[in-house]
């Protein structure tokens, strides 16, 4: 309250016009009162509790769907944990990696590896029949990530629903995405961007635990592009050798973790304590166990990163893949 009387003082306000700002009073003779009431945080109106009378089912039929999934083909927990990151890195939280047109982000270079897609699909397919124009694209991906993490291994968390789907989504967009090899002042920044901190960085970068890389990310690690004409100091000399036999080419893939592919687990923290980290930015934030606890609420400020909430902002998608037609 004293900070926000000593700006108004600042820029010429008079007391009695502040105090009628502060306590919703009115200066204007007999005219009714009227309440000041701030502008929420778009992720303040997302709830818990949001689809409870509307589709009280929709976490279960999630759930379901997501445990199907992921039973017959494992990759796909990765897969939907990496998809909900793309889609929360670009502009925030709002299923734009999932609209598929020319020029989307999903058309994008840098999205190709991407997958998952036909799982967010089927979700969608059911909710329509159960819950028609209610549960939003960027909810199921969201719930979807987390259910992914549950199956691989890893914690729960409670996922807040209430965020809209937005209807644009730009190619050029995509590159915003952390490749693998920034530096970290760069990586720092990005993430204090979306309104995350260090420790968020360091945790979210555990799911590293699970999933694959595309080669073209590491080539200039084990290949040694970069100008220096030695190993990577940073690699184990025997990774090292390991990783150029399945590196042949830029779109072969290697598994993040090679020690626990398929396992969420703290083995990725081991792995760097052993200079078997994949990317440079995994490695260069090397820490320890100690930080997994705080992996589910890291994984809850991602997912409220810049999301659309209110009446006037995006839409709940009949489809995935498009824009409503009005």
């Amino acid at each position: 309250m004293r900070q926000w009387r000593r700006l108004w003082e600042e820029e010429g306000e008079d007391t009695e016009r502040q105090e009628s700002i502060i306590y919703g009073l009115s200066t204007q003779g007999n005219a009714p009162k009227k309440s000041f009431k701030p502008l929420l945080p778009p992720e303040a109106l997302l709830s818990i509790g949001h689809y409870h009378t509307t589709c009280p089912d929709v976490e279960g039929i999630i759930s379901q769907k997501v445990a199907a999934w992921v039973k017959k083909d494992p990759t796909l927990a990765p897969a939907i944990i990496r998809l909900h990151f793309h889609d929360c890195a670009v502009g925030g939280c709002d299923a734009s990696i999932l609209l598929n047109h020319p020029g989307s982000e999903r058309t994008a270079l840098e999205s190709r590896t991407l997958r998952g897609f036909q799982l967010i699909d089927n979700i969608k397919i059911e909710l329509e029949k159960r819950c028609p124009r209610i549960v939003s694209c960027a909810d199921i991906l969201t719930a979807a990530a987390r259910d992914a993490t549950l199956m691989a291994g890893g914690p729960f968390w409670e996922v807040p629903f209430g965020r809209k789907d937005n209807k644009i989504s730009l190619a050029r967009e995509a590159n915003m995405v952390p490749h693998g090899h920034e530096n970290i002042t760069a990586l720092i920044a990005f993430f204090q961007e979306k309104g995350l901190d260090i420790l968020d960085l360091v945790t979210l970068s555990s799911s590293h635990t699970i999933g694959r890389s595309i080669c073209s990310s590491i080539m200039d690690k084990i290949y040694n592009f970069n100008r220096t004409g030695k190993p990577d100091p940073s690699l184990n000399v025997y990774f090292l050798k390991l990783l150029r036999k399945r590196c042949k080419r830029v779109m072969d893939l290697v598994h993040l973790d090679v020690i626990t592919p398929r396992t969420f687990d703290t083995t990725y923290y081991t792995n760097l304590m052993r200079k078997v980290g994949l990317l440079s930015t995994d490695q260069s934030l090397f820490s320890d166990a100690r930080t997994a606890p705080f992996f589910s609420v890291s994984m809850v400020k991602l997912g409220n990163v810049h999301v659309l909430t209110r009446p006037n902002e995006g839409e709940i998608r009949v489809n995935c893949n498009y824009v409503n037609i009005v």
